[in-house]
Formats: structure tokens, C-alpha cells, sequence
């Protein structure tokens, strides 16, 4: 893994945010017609009390930046939280660091154990890349059957695009997958040289056009929690709260965990989906152990 390849996506990164903003956004006069929407070099440079040379330098990915620098992109650029994080570990100065992944986590018989009890409560393992890893029966039921997909293509991120089932599953499928997207970008943050996330994106890249403007994007969010609106083909509408847990004995790896409020439409739903699921004429089982 090349160092240049951090500076390449810091480089990238900071032209999206900055393609965002608008001068009266950050109290700068507008300055006449614009080639290209957002702020230009030097008014980023400016407002970040660096040169314009040394900014231009920054995207073209052909110098680091000091904490220092990192710090006042980050307020002039008006990033968030996962943002922040993401251009500091973008930029981060130290010279070469190894790739640190295994092509393809694998998951403890401990884990799968923990999925396998969670007997009426939807779940699965997802790695950084969005690799479907190992769940549970609810969590198969739920999504999809990943059993029958074959692992080399079990990434959530290529599932959402290539599978129309999974269209019609999410109802605000663009935002649940516009959100995968930036989440899938913040976790590789650290390995940018990956060969199997290269290989993913640039498939996806090639056959979908929404895909491929969507990672331009550069936007980034870290696995948390959440609500989705799912509409499920065997028990209709679903209100599910979501929550990313990351494993500790590989931090790589996050459970995502489906739950509804006690009492709920949604929590009854689940308890019909989890009867349905155990119905032996419906061939949904666990990953294997």
C-alpha cells in the first residue's frame, strides 16, 4: 500500500467539500460567475491561512498536511463529526502502514453462537468492505437468503444495486444506500490501497452510473444506529430501530442488530416472522458455523 494513495483520497475528499459550500455560506463576497460550483482553491486557502500554493499541493495529493492545517480545513470546509474523523485519518503523517485485513474476515464460533440465540431478533455481521459475514435465521429472513448468494459476491453495497429485491424491501432504498455508501467509504478509511474494495467499487462503478456518482461524492458516516422503514413481501411494513455493535475480538467486524418497541405493529410482525421463518417448508437457516 502506497502512502499516496491516503493523499489521493484526502485530495478527492477535500474537493467534494469544498464543491459543496457556497461563498455567502462561509461570509465570503460571491465574486462573479464560477467555472464549477462551490468555493474555488484560494478561497479555501484564505480562509485556512495557508498559501494557495500549499492548498493546491493538498488536493493534488502531492504533500501531507500537519495536524494544524487538518484542523483549520476542517472548520473552514464546516465538516461534521464523522467528516472530521475521516480527514484526520486521511491525513494522517505516518509513512507506510501495512495492509492489516485478512481478504475476508471470518467470524468465532462464539459469534455465530451469540447470533444463533437471538431467536426472534433479526441480525447479521457485516465487515468494513460490507461483506455479509455470518447471521442469524430472523436476519436471513428478514433480508434475504445470503446462503443462497455466493460469497464472493455477498456484499451489502453490491446487493442493494444488483438485487430488485432489495430495491423494493428498503422504502427509501436511495437513502439507505447512499448511507451504506458513505459508511462503506469512512470504514476503509485506513486502507486505501485494499485490492478487494478496489475490486468492488470499480465493478459497481462500470455497471451502475448511480453507484459510481454517488462514491465521487466522498461522503462519509460511521455504523451507528438508525431507523428503517422496510416493506417486507411476508409480514408488510416494518418500523425497525437498527444498531451497529462492533466485535471486540475483531473491531473490523460490526453486528447489526434489528429491534422494535414492545407492543409494536413492528414487534408483533417479528414474532410472525420468526414463526414463519421456523417453518421448515421455507428452508431459511443461519450462516453455517
Amino acid at each position: 500500500m502506497k502512502r499516496d494513495d491516503h493523499r489521493n483520497d484526502l485530495g478527492e475528499f477535500l474537493k467534494a467539500r469544498r464543491a459543496e459550500l457556497t461563498p455567502a455560506a462561509v461570509g465570503l463576497p460571491d465574486g462573479g460567475p464560477r467555472r464549477v460550483a462551490g468555493l474555488r482553491r484560494e478561497e479555501v486557502a484564505v480562509l485556512a491561512a495557508i498559501s494557495t500554493d500549499y492548498y493546491s499541493r493538498l488536493e493534488q495529493g502531492r504533500m501531507p498536511a500537519s495536524p494544524a492545517v487538518l484542523a483549520s480545513l476542517a472548520q473552514v470546509l464546516r465538516l461534521d463529526d464523522d467528516q472530521r474523523d475521516y480527514l484526520y485519518e486521511l491525513g494522517a503523517k505516518d509513512e507506510y502502514r501495512p495492509p492489516r485485513r485478512a481478504p475476508r474476515p471470518r467470524v468465532q464460533v462464539q459469534l455465530q453462537r451469540m447470533l444463533d440465540d437471538m431467536a426472534h431478533t433479526p441480525a447479521f455481521v457485516i465487515g468494513p468492505r460490507t461483506e455479509i459475514v455470518a447471521w442469524n435465521t430472523m436476519g436471513a429472513a428478514l433480508i434475504t437468503d445470503f446462503a443462497q448468494i455466493p460469497e464472493k459476491h455477498r456484499y451489502y453495497i453490491r446487493m442493494l444495486f444488483a438485487d430488485p429485491a432489495m430495491r423494493e424491501l428498503y422504502a427509501d432504498w436511495e437513502g439507505v444506500t447512499r448511507l451504506a455508501i458513505a459508511q462503506m467509504r469512512r470504514h476503509n478509511a485506513a486502507n486505501p490501497g485494499d485490492a478487494k474494495l478496489a475490486e468492488l467499487v470499480g465493478e459497481l462503478s462500470v455497471q451502475d452510473a448511480q453507484f459510481r456518482q454517488w462514491w465521487a461524492d466522498h461522503h462519509v458516516a460511521t455504523r451507528g444506529t438508525g431507523t428503517k422503514h422496510l416493506r417486507h413481501p411476508v409480514v408488510g411494513d416494518l418500523h425497525l430501530d437498527w444498531n451497529a455493535v462492533t466485535w471486540a475480538a475483531d473491531p473490523d467486524l460490526q453486528i447489526i442488530v434489528w429491534t422494535a418497541e414492545a407492543g409494536s405493529p413492528t414487534h408483533d410482525a417479528l414474532r410472525l416472522l420468526s414463526s414463519w421463518a421456523a417453518d421448515p417448508a421455507h428452508a431459511i437457516s443461519g450462516s453455517p458455523s
